[in-house]
């Protein structure tokens, strides 16, 4: 099992070299920190505790402080605890690198609060006949009566679906294809959507399902594309001159335009102050 902790950037689109367009999300990677180390034999399961995005040291407490310290490493937001992972040591660095292009990935991430929410948006109910003006609540739940009388419970069974808060959930999504991993810049390209808004926190995972599946995808280098379409299309000095010719001319019959449009208003402007 693999884990990481990223924070999502956004969403855009890469094309393949079959010019299919695949839609992913950008998530940026910054080097886990390895605070603690548990193992099967002391702790009864193996995991790793791992430290995320650097902040102030006058923003932490004293016994974070002394953990950071320990493990000899800069104050971070996040602590979490990544389970099934071995082989780390105290003060390692995990980067983006521990995934492959193509691999399956669980992305796990809270989504966005949308506060009380009624029964409309939140269970996707139907809405109430809305050409007989407001009088009739075209947003109202409607009946949630399943009995009557004595020997039928007058009561809200457990579980009914009512307005309430919606969102601000943990999900996770499954099986999504990496589709690029930039060192670099330590960024993952994941296919499809996560959960979360732009800049929340995420953890990535080999998928539990597929672990051993991978997608073969080919990406369009437009670098390599750019250099080589610089090599096929030659431009010579000649097309750049004569390129250039063209527009010392057609500079030059702007000017005499602009001229021509001056030389008349000043007459106009000559023969108006004669009369």
């Amino acid at each position: 099992m693999k884990s990481i902790l990223g924070t999502k950037v956004g969403m855009t689109q890469v094309f393949t070299t079959s010019g299919k367009k695949v839609p992913v999300t950008v998530i940026y990677v910054d080097p886990n920190k390895v605070l603690n180390v548990k193992t099967l034999d002391k702790d009864g399961y193996d995991a790793v505790q791992v430290g995320y995005w650097n902040i102030k040291e006058q923003n932490v407490n004293k016994p974070l402080k002394g953990i950071f310290k320990k493990a000899k490493s800069e104050p971070k937001r996040y602590i979490r605890e990544l389970r099934g992972m071995t082989g780390y040591e105290v003060g390692q660095s995990i980067d983006c690198t521990i995934f492959e292009q193509g691999q399956l990935v669980d992305v796990q991430g809270i989504t966005k609060g949308h506060g009380f929410t009624g029964s409309i948006k939140r269970h996707n109910f139907s809405m109430g006949p809305m050409g007989h003006g407001a009088g009739y609540p075209h947003r109202y739940v409607g009946s949630i009566a399943f009995g009557r009388g004595g020997s039928q419970g007058q009561r809200v069974i457990k579980g009914t679906k009512l307005p309430g808060h919606y969102g601000h959930e943990l999900v996770t999504v499954k099986n999504l294809v990496v589709v690029e991993i930039d060192k670099r810049k330590h960024l993952i390209l994941v296919k499809g959507a996560i959960p979360g808004p732009n800049n929340s926190l995420v953890t990535i995972k080999s998928s539990v399902m597929k672990p051993d599946v991978k997608v073969d995808l080919t990406l369009v280098d437009y670098k390599h594309n750019k250099e080589n379409l610089s090599e096929e299309f030659e431009i010579t000095d000649e097309v750049l001159e004569h390129s250039e010719g063209h527009v010392h001319a057609d500079a030059e019959a702007n000017k005499n335009e602009n001229k021509e449009v001056e030389t008349t208003k000043e007459v106009e402007a000559t023969e108006e102050t004669k009369e």
